[in-house]
């Protein structure tokens, strides 16, 4: 299998703004151009593009081509899921959407601390084991945007899962908030295929600052920003599959031209990335440098790192999607930014003398708004 997957998150739309208004025609194109360049694994969700995504994969794709000759991944909706009667419901509505008797890959969607414990106490991984042995579903994992410790529990219980979806790219490898690269370990240590989502950080990673740009270019001039965070995931090992949300042919034909005939990256290319990251990172709107000082002493044990983090996040991304979704893994279970009692104590350690109460008022006015 080659290592370029569609996902079908991103495409194409008619009217701006309007994300179930779907150009079925230029994604059909996209979809003839993926597939005669012998790439066929497809990937989609129920809640993409309005809940019109499915339907798309399956006008573009399914009633096209025979069905041995592609790969569909779906996912089942944790967080619309509220027992096990809605399990089948939302299997068999899948199955419709996408016009096909079967999954290759089926998941369960973004996994975390709570999603995991309902899927457990809903008789959701027995739900799974019933449809692989109806042969509905072929291959079974599930997407994780949480912390390492709790991918380590879940594969632990449940040895069943062949792979993980996991969020990769080389910026959000070293993040606290993200934890990329201990997640990364985790799978492996169990001996887990891993499919690769937001490789280019939702676009980040091709509006790159001009010093960073640079370094790319002067090495490898016509090598496309995208080449690089694609390339770096795809040289993992381990990695099955590389996502990537392709909004236009242009798009397409850019990840075909590196990813068919796949070429890791070397040891230069690699240095090369270190220092990006660095000027990614020291452009970040907060200069936190993950010292922790300021939590030894806070007395409400708020996790400042990892809230600045998801700040930057947002700063660098304009995501709030996956921005908020961060802060809020971290806040469960832990005093929220706007819980600062104002003392002082973080300022009195910081290193980088950061304002950190300031900070936290404004982490708070941008992720805690009502």
């Amino acid at each position: 299998m080659k290592k370029l997957g569609f996902g079908f998150m991103r495409l194409p739309i008619l009217t701006e703004g309007d994300f179930t208004s779907i150009d079925i025609e230029q994604v059909k194109k996209m979809v003839d151009i993926f597939m005669e360049k012998g790439f066929n694994y497809f990937d989609t969700a129920y809640p993409y593009h309005g809940e019109k995504s499915e339907e798309a994969l399956r006008e573009a794709l399914v009633k096209r081509y025979p069905r041995n000759a592609f790969i569909i991944a779906d996912k089942m909706p944790t967080i619309r899921v509220t027992g096990p009667q809605d399990y089948p419901v939302f299997f068999e509505t899948q199955l419709e959407r996408c016009g096909v008797e079967y999954f290759d890959y089926y998941l369960f969607h973004n996994i975390w601390k709570k999603s995991f414990a309902e899927t457990e106490a809903y008789g959701g991984f027995d739900f799974i084991a019933e449809k692989i042995k109806e042969g509905k579903i072929k291959h079974f994992g599930f997407s994780f945007h949480d912390e390492p410790e709790l991918l380590e529990k879940v594969l632990s219980r449940h040895p069943e899962v062949e792979f993980v979806q996991l969020q990769l790219n080389y910026l959000d490898w070293k993040s606290p908030s993200v934890r990329s690269e201990e997640c990364y370990n985790v799978a492996r240590k169990y001996g887990k295929d891993i499919i690769v989502m937001e490789p280019n950080k939702g676009g980040s990673l091709i509006d790159l600052p001009k010093e960073a740009e640079r370094l790319m270019r002067e090495y490898s001039p016509h090598s496309s920003n995208a080449s690089w965070a694609m390339r770096y995931c795809a040289s993992l090992e381990g990695v099955r599959i590389v996502l990537s949300g392709m909004s236009n042919i242009a798009q397409l034909k850019d990840n075909i031209s590196f990813m068919d005939n796949l070429v890791p990256l070397n040891d230069e290319e690699k240095e090369i990335i270190e220092k990006v990251r660095d000027i990614l990172e020291k452009d970040s709107a907060i200069g936190c440098t993950k010292c922790r000082y300021c939590t030894e002493d806070c007395p409400k044990s708020i996790p400042i790192p990892e809230y600045f983090s998801a700040f930057n996040t947002y700063q660098l991304t304009h995501n709030m999607g996956n921005a908020g979704m961060y802060y809020r893994r971290y806040a469960n279970g832990r005093s929220l930014a706007s819980e600062c009692i104002k003392c002082g104590k973080c300022e009195n350690h910081c290193p980088q003398h950061l304002e950190i109460r300031k900070l936290l008022e404004e982490t708070a006015a941008l992720f805690e708004k009502p």
